[in-house]
């Protein structure tokens, strides 16, 4: 008798696994680091203000007063941006067994929760936008990252030459934490590409640094070639990795790659509306739903923060 084989056999039960793998990053480090305001308006404003230069103050016995020049406070403003994305799923789709998920229409709604994250931090810092206040033909955008700052004394641009940007220079690093010692900030923070990530971890190298290595609890060697804490002239400062800051390959952004020098308490998430789930009116046989929000930025102070451009000898400043 022929030998009967799982190769002869009819109606064999199927093997999916009841989890769907996305790789898909979904971290968002500079809107997860910054603090958060409630705001009340699509266009807001907030004041800024400074300290006059040092001098110096010697008074004669008797001295009558010699009055400052008082200098008004600087506004400063930006507006919101809504952010959005719609999923439909008919009804029989909803309703029909599949392996991981419950329910299409619930996981097509995390999905896009997650993806529209991605677009606020690509908003923030992921691309050069100058705040525009749109009408109704056209979406109104928030100013980002690299608006926020005083140009002439916050950005740092690292010229290239013939088409390929310039690698991130320590020099230039220094140079952006010098500008806000010298402003009276004090970052603490700095946000890189994941290109950049790799030159940070050959400034010691460079300079003849010695590498570190440990011994871990196994009494193995462990290399470190990673720099986690930057230690200048001017403090530590933390290197934050960010797949979505301009200049990555997954930011939309076009322009040259940035480096972020900031300290994070002086940003601010300003939410008008914060992310909801909206269902749509139902006008056949499909679920129709979207996540909406609506946010902006806010720098307390223009000359708090920095920044790096590695730009291309061609590519002017964006500024």
């Amino acid at each position: 008798m022929p030998l009967f084989t799982s190769y002869d056999a009819v109606g064999l039960k199927e093997d999916v696994s009841d989890i769907i793998t996305n790789i898909s990053p979904t971290k968002t480090p500079f809107q997860s680091m910054i603090g958060r305001e409630k705001i009340t308006q699509k266009y807001f404003q907030w004041q800024e203000d400074s300290l006059r230069a040092a001098a110096v103050n010697a008074q004669t016995e008797g001295f009558d007063a010699n009055f400052v020049t008082v200098t008004p406070t600087v506004m400063r403003t930006n507006n919101t941006q809504i952010l959005a994305e719609a999923s439909q799923v008919s009804g029989t789709m909803d309703v029909t067994s599949t392996y991981g998920r419950a329910k299409e229409s619930a996981y097509q709604l995390a999905k896009s929760a997650a993806q529209v994250k991605r677009d606020l931090e690509v908003a923030l810092v992921g691309n050069d936008v100058s705040a525009s206040l749109g009408n109704d033909g056209s979406a109104r955008k928030m100013a980002s990252y690299s608006e926020l700052l005083t140009t002439a004394s916050n950005v740092v641009f690292n010229a290239g030459s013939g088409s390929a940007a310039n690698a991130l220079q320590e020099a230039d690093i220094l140079t952006a934490l010098q500008n806000c010692y010298n402003n009276g900030a004090e970052p603490n923070t700095i946000m890189v590409t994941p290109a950049a990530a790799t030159t940070v971890s050959t400034f010691a190298k460079q300079n003849n640094r010695t590498r570190s290595v440990f011994d871990n609890e196994a009494g193995a060697t462990k290399l470190v070639n990673a720099v986690d804490v930057y230690v200048s002239p001017f403090g530590e400062v933390k290197i934050i990795l960010n797949r979505f800051l301009n200049g990555s390959t997954l930011s939309s952004g076009t322009g040259d790659p940035w480096t972020l020098v900031y300290n994070p308490d002086m940003w601010v998430l300003a939410t008008l509306r914060p992310w909801f789930r909206a269902v749509l009116a139902k006008t056949g046989d499909s679920i129709k739903q979207m996540i909406v929000g609506e946010f902006s930025l806010k720098h307390k102070n223009f000359l708090a923060s920095s920044m790096v451009v590695q730009m291309t000898a061609s590519s002017g400043s964006h500024f």
